[in-house]
């Protein structure tokens, strides 16, 4: 359970604003390929494609859940409201929470850039 060791060392981590996170096991040159190819796609269609190849519908499923999860609470949303919106539980709630106040800025960035857009056809 190396992952879930790691995992717990991170948010403890993040938990600590003035702790500096480093996530040395992610940055390697296999990541950077995955990452090099995602940034290759090129419309919606695309990302469909790969996504449905490379991961399973529930993993994406969870990610697009966790996403809309950093919506609402940066919109001011309890995790109740998100829980009843979402089915998620608490606990992955206050990880995507976590995330949001000390985390990368991942998904405040792909918030701020995305607004309303996510509602438009992107294929």
């Amino acid at each position: 359970m190396r992952h879930s060791f790691y995992h717990t060392k991170v948010i403890k981590e993040a938990a600590d604003p003035s702790a500096t996170t480093t996530m040395k096991p992610l940055h390697n040159p296999d990541v950077d390929a995955l990452f090099d190819t995602i940034l290759s796609l090129k419309n919606r269609d695309e990302c469909y494609a790969f996504f449905e190849d490379a991961c399973t519908i529930k993993e994406i499923l969870d990610i697009s859940q966790r996403l809309k999860a950093a919506r609402m609470l940066s919109a001011g949303a309890n995790y109740a409201d998100v829980s009843r919106e979402t089915g998620m539980s608490t606990a992955t709630i206050s990880r995507v929470s976590k995330c949001l106040d000390y985390g990368a800025g991942g998904y405040r960035l792909v918030i701020e850039r995305s607004g309303d857009a996510s509602d438009t056809d992107k294929s």
